[in-house]
């Protein structure tokens, strides 16, 4: 049993946050997979396709020729050379070396950028629905979240009036993020030029945008970024990416930014006393994925798009659930309004999508993630970074699960 002074000794910052519900959910369907049951898991956010082999045999070549040494603690001069071309040609984004960031994963960058610049009492304004770790960074760098739902009947996207609505004169950061995890959702240039218009307006907010499905847009969709669209917000931008979801990277854990040269200098600091340099071979295996063939983005694409489109067509045929169509990314966030207050032929009473993904799970075995986690609610998100035949029969389980309420 653990003893009160025990539990005294852990820092006050762990009430304000807590574990990530996309990795737990995704977890807790690994444990019950392990245990024998029949599980299909939409929980988690990474591509299920292997790593291109251009970037695999890079890595190889990397152990192979001993460049297993420590580099500059955010980032090796090659990788940066090799960010600052991407930048320079996909984003039409002048970066130098030195105004750009290296870490192990986005997730790092994010995490660096905000202990980098947050004071107690700083806001940072986060359109709901989010990502999970945004509001949990912000509290443990001692800022303060301010949340804004975005409406199904908008498609999940934040209006320039809300924006502006939101904005004080504690308002540090905005923070981002097109194509959009968990909707999809993607702002196209006149949606993005509007609410830049907006922060032009007040001088005193930075802007952090996350780029991290730039790749991952359908139906025609353009992406484009913040800074690219308004150049005289380049010096209160920083440019977020990475390469995990574009190049099937995930594990690689490998993010970058581009941004002010002081803010990229603050956020070495707290690299070099934290974790030092992410992992060189990962690093080297970066550069193959920017500078090597791009063939990977182009075959994957039609791929994704193909998922996104069954699933939206099976979901908005199943009772009580409403499904958007996104621009981009690998999910879909539909709205289960029509099945709150309903009861499941296993007896549970649906009050929240809490409830309605903890019933699914226990009756159908489809594991999904429940819309309270992003800030939305009442809803669930799913991937659909996995086969056709998954993906169809997690979708018969959910329909048949919704038509069995009552």
């Amino acid at each position: 049993m653990q003893s009160e002074g025990h539990m005294g000794f852990l820092a006050d910052s762990l009430t304000r946050i807590k574990p990530s519900p996309t990795i737990a959910m995704s977890a807790l369907a690994m444990e019950l997979k392990a245990a024998g049951r029949d599980i299909i898991g939409l929980a988690a956010g990474e591509p299920d396709f292997d790593t291109p082999d251009n970037i695999k045999n890079a890595a190889k070549r990397a152990i192979n020729e001993g460049k297993t040494k420590y580099t500059a603690p955010d980032g090796m001069p090659e990788l940066k050379q090799a960010i600052s071309a991407k930048f320079k040609r996909e984003n039409r984004l002048d970066y130098a070396p030195s105004q750009i960031s290296v870490a192990s994963g986005g997730k790092q960058i994010l995490f660096n950028a905000l202990m980098a610049t947050l004071n107690p009492g700083d806001e940072v304004i986060i359109p709901a629905p989010y990502w999970v770790s945004y509001p949990d960074m912000v509290m443990i760098a001692g800022g303060t979240p301010v949340i804004v739902a975005a409406s199904l009947e908008n498609h999940y996207k934040l209006t320039p009036e809300q924006l502006a609505g939101a904005i004080t004169p504690k308002t540090k950061w905005l923070i981002f993020n097109s194509p959009s995890n968990p909707t999809g959702a993607g702002y196209d240039k006149t949606e993005l030029k509007a609410l830049t218009d907006v922060l032009l307006d007040h001088p005193h907010v930075h802007l952090m945008s996350d780029d991290i499905y730039e790749h991952l847009a359908y139906d025609g969709f353009q992406f484009c970024t913040p800074a690219q669209i308004e150049p005289r917000l380049y010096d209160r931008t920083l440019t977020v990416n990475g390469v995990s979801k574009a190049y099937a990277m995930t594990g690689w854990r490998i993010g970058y930014a581009g941004g002010p040269k002081p803010l990229i200098d603050a956020m070495r600091t707290i690299q070099s006393q934290s974790t030092s340099n992410p992992s060189t071979i990962s690093q080297w295996a970066a550069v193959e994925a920017l500078n090597g063939t791009q063939a990977y983005i182009a075959e994957s694409r039609p791929v994704f798009q193909a998922r996104r489109d069954l699933v939206v067509g099976m979901l908005n045929d199943a009772k009580g659930i409403t499904c958007p169509v996104p621009e981009g990314a690998f999910y879909v966030y539909p709205s289960i309004a029509g099945c709150i207050g309903k009861v499941t032929k296993g007896g549970k009473v649906i009050e929240t999508d809490e409830d309605f993904a903890a019933a699914l799970l226990a009756e159908t075995g489809v594991a999904v993630v429940f819309g309270a986690a992003f800030g939305l609610s009442p809803n669930f998100r799913v991937s659909y970074a996995m086969s056709d035949d998954a993906l169809i029969r997690a979708c018969d389980r959910i329909k048949e699960f919704c038509a069995a309420l009552s």
